[in-house]
């Protein structure tokens, strides 16, 4: 488990690494326009989880986690996020978007773009830090608070949950989105943004702090209920070390039976057939019906006059050829290693003439890398060249694959 952490922890900061100017490019800006990098690069900064896409409609933006390390790093005062509480939120929310009226009035365009960026960027951290308390929450639940040893602290773990929930929930009620609108406007980027899709957030986010409290306060119950019978062994375990002497009395011989071990629970009787109830006649027959017949073969067995000699020896090897594509793509790899450069798939087909067509020869480089061990894949890259489908969404056409060494 540890060797595929540090694997993966490996390759995300060589992404880092390697394409550190577009990363700082995403953090001045606070978003990225595509068509300015080369589009191959961004799509493995969206699979590395570092750039994502708040909205469909919405740039590329730097994950929270990153931008975080990039601020603690740097040291960076312009763009530290102010994460207090809910209330302070909302009023760095309100602030900026009367800021951007203000410039948008006075026709101050580039000023407008400034305080626009500055307030998406307010309100995605928000929502972004909304949702990370939330998973926190979760985690918390699924794990029954497992961090701490005793029943008496997850009770305390919980309360802290509770209040921590009570807080949040407190805090979103202090969104009035009327008061929002009319702070909007009828400004289309302002109304979208602080009525739509903080609307929208908040309601998600308010329904699973609804159901957070909820498991809170099941869970809290079922810790009350282990502390008392935890208090009651204790407190039996105390009373016997003080009277080493006790015994328990024979309360079988005793006339008055005290209560509570009278306290039995019903017995049930087990279920038989009632053959006297005329009214069951016509099941009974039916199970009767569905009695399967056990037929006991007499007949006399075939003996054989004689007895049929059987030879035992050692099995003969056998060898399974190798699929002759599969030798190919082997020596595809090879060369690649050879060379040490980047190579297309389809111009290494072109150059050795080899007979396969390409769908077949695409398919079987594709499955070549994907079969590699972890530790021989890690020394390939394999980048798929195509395009999207012209019609229907999210289907991307691969039309050849490049190769090269890591």
């Amino acid at each position: 488990m540890s060797n595929n952490l540090h694997q993966a922890g490996v390759k995300l900061l060589k992404q880092l690494g390697r394409h550190a100017d577009v990363v700082m490019d995403v953090y001045l800006s606070g978003a990225t326009n595509e068509n300015q990098h080369d589009e191959k690069v961004i799509e493995k900064l969206k699979k590395s989880g570092i750039l994502w896409r708040p909205d469909p409609e919405q740039d590329l933006r730097l994950k929270r986690s990153v931008r975080a390390l990039l601020e603690e790093a740097l040291s960076d005062e312009r763009n530290r996020q102010i994460d207090a509480n809910v209330g302070s939120a909302l009023a760095s929310i309100k602030t900026l978007a009367d800021h951007y009226k203000e410039a948008r009035f006075n026709s101050d365009y580039s000023a407008s773009e400034a305080y626009l960026a500055d307030l998406n960027e307010h309100v995605y951290a928000f929502t972004d830090s909304l949702r990370y308390s939330i998973r926190v929450l979760w985690g918390r639940i699924n794990n029954e608070f497992g961090y701490v040893g005793s029943i008496s602290a997850k009770i305390r773990e919980n309360e802290l949950a509770q209040s921590q929930v009570t807080e949040l929930l407190n805090g979103l009620d202090m969104f009035q989105f009327s008061e929002l609108g009319e702070i909007a406007g009828d400004i289309r980027e302002l109304r979208k943004l602080l009525v739509t899709n903080l609307q929208e957030a908040l309601s998600q986010c308010t329904q699973e702090l609804s159901v957070v409290q909820a498991r809170l306060l099941e869970l809290l119950g079922r810790f009350r209920q282990i502390q008392g019978r935890t208090r009651l062994l204790k407190g039996w375990l105390l009373h016997t070390d003080l009277h080493p002497d006790y015994e328990v009395g024979d309360h079988v011989s005793h006339k008055q039976v005290p209560a509570l071990f009278n306290c039995a629970e019903t017995l049930l009787a087990p279920a038989h057939v009632d053959v006297h109830n005329s009214q069951h006649e016509v099941a009974l027959m039916d199970i009767v019906s569905h009695i399967k017949t056990i037929n006991r073969d007499d007949g006399i067995r075939a003996v054989r006059e004689t007895d049929m000699p059987i030879s035992v020896g050692q099995v003969e090897d056998f060898d399974i050829p190798d699929n002759p594509l599969k030798l190919a793509v082997d020596a595809y790899f090879c060369a690649i290693i050879d060379s040490g450069e980047r190579q297309s798939a389809l111009q290494y087909l072109e150059e050795h003439q080899l007979p396969w067509d390409s769908e077949s020869w695409i398919y079987q480089v594709i499955g070549g890398y994907e079969g590699l061990p972890a530790e021989h894949k890690d020394y390939f890259e394999l980048e798929a060249i195509g395009k999207p489908h012209p019609v229907y969404n999210g289907n991307y056409i691969i039309h050849d694959v490049e190769l090269w060494l890591a």
